[in-house]
């Protein structure tokens, strides 16, 4: 047969689906936004952190689906240590409603934090001194697993939260005025 007597629809040059298709951004691949699932805002106002650790979690199925939706809050939250194992309390993960119904959901229960030991040594040590305590900063994906960011805190007074926010305010003004200015 004859090139020049076929179809041009029907060559393998001009068929559309042999086009090559555009190339996927392997950054994006798995993240769908951010891989934060919920910061703690009101530890970094009322205390001065010192030390941050990353910790693992314990959870089961339906709290890992509910952090999926975003159903957590760290707000009164904070870690204690109990036996030479760190524990998380205060934590509110909300459950989703089609949670199975033979499962009755606990959302403030007590999760166990997977840390090695020098770090749990690490932590006890820094517990010890005066006004230091842990508190939970965020929750996190990393490779697909939850992680906690635990950070050893002091408590600031009424006169250092406002002279944070006066600075804070003061380097808002000055930024403003060295962009109009």
């Amino acid at each position: 047969m004859n090139n020049s007597s076929q179809s041009p629809l029907l060559t393998r040059d001009v068929y559309p689906y042999n086009v090559p298709m555009a190339k996927k951004n392997k950054k994006a691949k798995g993240k769908a936004g951010s891989s934060t699932i919920a910061k703690n805002k009101r530890a970094r106002f009322d205390y001065f952190i010192e030390d941050n650790y990353e910790a693992g979690i314990v959870l089961q199925g339906w709290e890992v689906k509910s952090l999926r939706e975003g159903k957590v809050q760290l707000v009164d939250s904070y870690v204690f240590i109990k036996n030479g194992e760190a524990w998380l309390s205060g934590a509110h993960i909300s459950p989703l409603l089609s949670a199975s119904t033979h499962i009755h959901p606990e959302p403030t229960r007590v999760r166990k934090l997977l840390l090695h030991d020098y770090e749990i040594s690490k932590l006890i040590a820094a517990t010890e001194q005066k006004g230091y305590t842990l508190v939970a900063l965020a929750l996190y994906w990393s490779k697909g697993k939850v992680k906690v960011d635990i950070g050893t805190a002091k408590g600031k007074q009424t006169h250092d939260k406002r002279a944070v926010e006066k600075d804070r305010d003061w380097a808002r003004d000055k930024h403003r005025i060295l962009k109009n200015g």
